[in-house]
């Protein structure tokens, strides 16, 4: 393989995918992103007024994290493998990357917040809790919190004198403000009714009306928290202030899961809305002053991510099925790291719903044009649980259609994207619920002639990786081949070797820990049922995972082979989210070639041949 191939083919196994850009508070022209830097993920400057790019950083293993501050400095997290790491930073236009912050811990980012005036915040999560610091670039900082409980960094106000610090959002300190000296100033509780923080309004911008139409406007204020709440069955977007509190607006709801963002700049206070509903995007802009709530004209598909810019254009990254992720303007002005390699695109997708209880369940399937049905069936498991399978370009289901294979990508009940009450749904327990689920679009499939009986395979990574496990343990019969990348594998080991997010979320999910119900632990984990398995079995793990760690993928292992089931192995020296594409390629080659193998009558299956030509 060229390197031009193999820059190519990392592009298309998704090693790399467009983020939106950001944008000089200084200059509207001048921008940083994430870009790819031959089959890596590093941090890129550009000048849209000059065309000049220039390339940032370059670390073995890439870059994710960036930003930039009023300076026009731009910030970068430097990680291990593992992704810990502290910030640095370097002048747009060039220079030595200096550290961003002196006293800092290192650790895994938390957060960070850079205020008007070079007021800046900087959150880290170390094995000794979380750190907050504020301070100035290339000083050192001052700390302002240091806390074992879950949380992380929200946003500091324009004028520096307020933190906003998020918590899970169904916690009693699901959003806490704090001054720099640590004192708390307001708790929002999230217990009753689940609340997330946004971010503060940017300098200069007005508060909203919240009274009748003839009460009074807006007066100056710079401690304005946009706020997300959920409630009866709604989410429903509201502001804080010290004066008011939290205040919701009745007229600004949706019944689906939406966050938003504010419009730079000073002005009348505008929203930006992004809504995820069925599997597809919309995007809404909210006039908080007038009370009113305008559509975003974008294509159907997916909206992955939308910002505003400070002359009213709206930025985002759009897809669907057939058309890689890339980088929009509602103007057509020209944005950063647009995808300049042909990608494979073979079959076509239709939408299908199945009868559950809960609701019908969404799949969306993609068959072989040329083909003729039944075919080999592979079920692409999305992970989370909090996420969705989208209307949305996938380099893994063009390589599988591209071979003969069927592709389902299911949104079970715990999904997002189907409202509060299909997100919490677990009436047959945690995981064993997402399974019955997964039985049921495969029966249905079966019954449509879209599968084929003794050739159906699954194939997960993270969450996804779980319920792969777990559904080849539980009902062995149904499946003929699976692949669990990065998976949660053992419940309580996991909970006992993982992150403090990580485990107030198992800890609200099983309804307490292991300690407290390891019955439900023991209930919901694949090692329980690992000895049933009679599919070939394919695990991928990493070494430096803190989400889903190693040592209960070895607790899951020891239980394999005590029960003699065969399968086969391949570890990564890396974390649960790697930058690097030749990590990313190898797994997505021997996840292909193994489900190849496993599926019976199924054409040999190969990497697509991405077009290295240039469009």
């Amino acid at each position: 393989m060229t390197p031009a191939q193999a820059k190519a083919a990392a592009r298309a196994y998704g090693v790399y995918r467009p983020v939106l850009p950001v944008i000089s508070p200084r200059d509207p022209d001048r921008m940083v992103y994430t870009g790819d830097a031959d089959g890596r993920c590093e941090i890129f400057a550009w000048d849209r007024s000059t065309g000049v790019e220039r390339q940032l950083t370059n670390r073995p293993h890439g870059t994710l994290l960036c930003a930039v501050d009023d300076d026009e400095a731009v910030w970068w997290f430097d990680e291990d493998r593992g992704g810990s790491g502290c910030w640095r930073t370097q002048d747009f236009d060039g220079g030595p990357d200096r550290p961003a912050l002196a006293g800092v811990p290192y650790g895994r980012p938390a957060g960070l917040a850079l205020a008007a005036g070079g007021a800046v915040a900087v959150g880290i999560r170390s094995p000794e809790g979380l750190t907050v610091h504020t301070g100035r670039r290339g000083g050192t900082g001052t700390p302002v919190l240091r806390t074992n409980e879950p949380g992380a960094l929200c946003d500091l106000a324009p004028d520096g004198g307020l933190l906003a610090l998020s918590g899970p959002a169904h916690s009693d300190r699901a959003v806490t403000l704090l001054t720099p000296d640590g004192t708390v100033v307001a708790v929002l509780s999230g217990t009753r009714e689940r609340t997330w923080a946004l971010g503060f309004a940017p300098p200069g911008e007005p508060l909203p009306r919240t009274g009748a139409p003839s009460g009074p406007g807006p007066v100056p204020g710079r401690r304005l928290l946009l706020v997300m709440r959920e409630r009866a069955g709604r989410y429903h977007l509201g502001t804080w202030t010290p004066e008011r509190g939290l205040e919701l607006l009745p007229w600004c709801s949706f019944d689906t899961e939406t966050t938003a963002r504010w419009y730079p700049g000073p002005g009348a206070a505008r929203v930006l809305l992004r809504q995820d509903r069925h599997g597809r995007s919309r995007l809404f802009t909210a006039d908080l002053d007038r009370r009113r709530l305008t559509p975003v004209p974008t294509p159907e598909g997916s909206v992955l991510d939308a910002s505003a810019a400070a002359d009213g254009d709206v930025h985002f990254i759009w897809t669907d099925a057939v058309n890689v992720p890339r980088a929009l303007s509602l103007s057509g002005a020209p944005l950063p790291g647009q995808s300049q390699w042909r990608l494979p695109r073979f079959g076509h997708r239709q939408d299908l719903w199945t009868a559950g209880p809960d609701g019908p369940v969404h799949t969306f399937v993609t068959a072989p044009a040329d083909r003729p049905a039944p075919h080999p069936l592979v079920f692409l498991v999305h992970g989370g649980p909090a996420d969705h399978d989208r209307d949305a370009y996938d380099p893994m289901v063009q390589a599988l259609v591209g071979s003969g294979c069927a592709v389902a990508r299911v949104n079970y009940r715990g999904s997002t994207g189907y409202g509060p009450r299909w997100r919490s749904a677990h009436s047959e327990g945690v995981g064993h619920t997402q399974v019955a689920d997964l039985v049921r679009v495969r029966a249905d499939l079966l019954d449509r002639g879209i599968g084929r009986e003794g050739a159906v395979g699954l194939c997960g990574t993270s969450w996804g990786g779980y319920l792969t496990l777990l559904a080849m343990g539980t009902r062995p019969d149904l499946w003929d081949v699976g692949v669990a990348v990065k998976p949660l594998a053992d419940c309580a080991t996991a909970f006992r070797h993982s992150t403090p997010a990580l485990q107030a979320l198992d800890t609200a999910l099983f309804g307490g820990t292991p300690d407290q119900v390891p019955e439900a632990y023991a209930h919901a984990s694949p090692s329980s049922y690992a000895a049933a398995i009679r599919a070939p079995l394919l695990i991928v793990a990493a070494r430096r995972d803190a989400k889903c760690p190693p040592e209960q993928i070895e607790a899951y292992l020891a239980v394999l082979r005590a029960g003699g089931v065969a399968h086969e192995l391949m570890w990564l020296d890396s974390g649960h989210d790697g930058y690097d594409g030749a990590d990313h390629l190898a797994v997505i080659r021997r996840s292909l070639r193994f489900l190849g193998r496993g599926l019976p009558q199924a054409p040999a299956t190969a990497e697509p041949s991405p077009d290295p030509e240039r469009r």
